[in-house]
């Protein structure tokens, strides 16, 4: 009886999705309907063709209001990266400045660039800061003049993020890594906090995530399975009897709900060569895990108005091309939906049409989808700009381009940024950054 009662249970849970469209099944892997809407650009920035490249992060470094763009080149030395050249260019084009060696690095990427936009020092104004080989790099956004350079270890530069390890009430912490296996902390003066290696017994994170998890004012890392106290001390390791850990390690992270205590966050996690996605507490349990797949970018956001709290979406890599498959899950960990795209690697949620649902943006096929997988509209992209980015994996970010507090759309190409102005989204947020914000990742 009590297995009918579950039963009937799951069914009428089941059915009450079906009538909102859930579970969702969707395919957009054939041709693209001719009378498809079409999206055109807001703006076009064509990217320096000497200092620039594909990873691009934007914000107001001129103080004039508007955002401008900060795209970056990168050199690859048997996994090791650093920053080579990086280029500041307004919305039309106009380059502001020009910093780095242009004869070394490349365009592409297959990782995030240690090249942020940051008001590190305080003084109201945005800066870029970027690890270039053995040293972080502090570039005044106004003028592209290097305000300081720190001496790091050589290898510490696969990426950097910024935290407040102290309680200062501002990120002026600061986190630079090699590839997988050490962790550097650093204050605002370049005095050397504290260094971790394999946290917690695993490799890191792509990007550590700082987390204020018990709301004392400092920040902790989340730097791999390891969660780390603000002096680098281990405070709690994730453990799995499903999950060979020692597979991989974590490619993603992101907060699915904050909480007042530990115990209330949940925290999305997608683990790389382990093939699993899982979601914890703050005190690191484990609610539910899903096994099997490559799973790899997290999205957190509102796909269903009946359903609890927020929902996210994950793309599932190392997929045969045309079958690239993106999955929607409730905070439960219940398969709520399945979207299949040619290449879905890249991907973010926006609430593009002002209903308080999110909508997908897919990098790769330049596609708009509703939060059941209908194809939307098409983001115009010309033709001669993906002939020249043929075999370049496409990137998508989100933000406020344009000063209105609402997030846009921007396509990332090697020479190219494509801003979709957002005209009917969420209306806007009080603190709303102009530009992509802090802490910038692929992942």
């Amino acid at each position: 009886m009590k297995d009918l009662v579950f039963l009937a249970g799951a069914l009428f849970a089941f059915a009450a999705m079906a009538d909102n469209g859930l579970p969702f099944s969707s395919d957009d892997t054939g041709a693209v309907p001719d009378d498809m809407p079409v999206i055109a650009p807001w703006h076009v920035v064509t990217l320096d063709p000497d200092f620039g490249g594909q990873w691009v992060v934007a914000g107001d470094l001129d103080g004039d209001g508007q955002a401008e763009i900060v795209s970056a080149k990168n050199v690859d030395e048997r996994d090791v990266h650093y920053t080579s050249a990086v280029a500041a260019q307004k919305l039309d084009g106009r380059t502001l400045w020009r910093w780095g060696n242009p004869d070394i690095g490349r365009k592409t990427w297959h990782h995030d660039v240690a090249c942020q936009m940051h008001d590190w020092d305080g003084d109201g104004c945005q800066d870029v800061i970027v690890c270039d080989q053995g040293a972080l790099v502090e570039i005044d956004g106004r003028t592209g003049r290097e305000k300081r350079r720190m001496p790091i270890e050589k290898e510490a530069t696969d990426c950097l993020v910024f935290c407040d390890l102290s309680g200062k009430g501002l990120p002026t912490d600061v986190l630079v890594k090699d590839r997988y296996l050490q962790i550097w902390a650093y204050d605002l003066a370049g005095t050397l906090l504290w260094t971790v290696m394999y946290p917690g017994g695993y490799r890191t994170a792509h990007q550590p995530i700082p987390l204020d998890i018990d709301g004392d004012g400092c920040d902790e890392i989340l730097a791999g399975y390891a969660l780390l106290n603000p002096d680098g001390s281990v405070r709690w390791v994730y453990s799995s009897d499903r999950i060979e850990l020692k597979r991989g390690h974590l490619d993603c992270a992101r907060v699915l709900e904050r909480g007042d205590k530990p115990e209330d966050w949940r925290i999305a996690m997608t683990f790389c060569g382990a093939n699993a996605i899982a979601v914890v507490d703050g005190l690191g349990k484990t609610l539910w895990e899903v096994t099997g797949h490559h799973f790899e970018s997290i999205n957190v956001g509102k796909l269903a108005d009946d359903l609890p709290g927020r929902q996210l979406i994950v793309d599932i890599d190392h997929q045969p091309f045309g079958q690239s498959p993106i999955w929607a899950f409730d905070r439960g960990g219940n398969k709520i939906g399945e979207l299949t795209t040619n290449y879905s690697r890249h991907h973010k949620l926006i609430d593009w049409t002002g209903d308080g649902l999110d909508e997908i943006v897919v990098a790769h096929n330049r596609a708009l989808y509703d939060a059941r997988g209908k194809r939307l509209a098409t983001l115009d992209v010309p033709e001669d700009a993906l002939e020249a980015a043929k075999g370049a994996e496409l990137s998508v970010f989100t933000g406020d381009m344009d000063g209105d507090g609402i997030a846009d759309i921007l396509i990332v190409m090697p020479t190219h940024v494509f801003i979709y102005r957002n005209t009917s989204g969420n209306a806007p947020v009080a603190g709303t950054p102009l530009g992509t914000g802090l802490n910038v990742t692929l992942y």
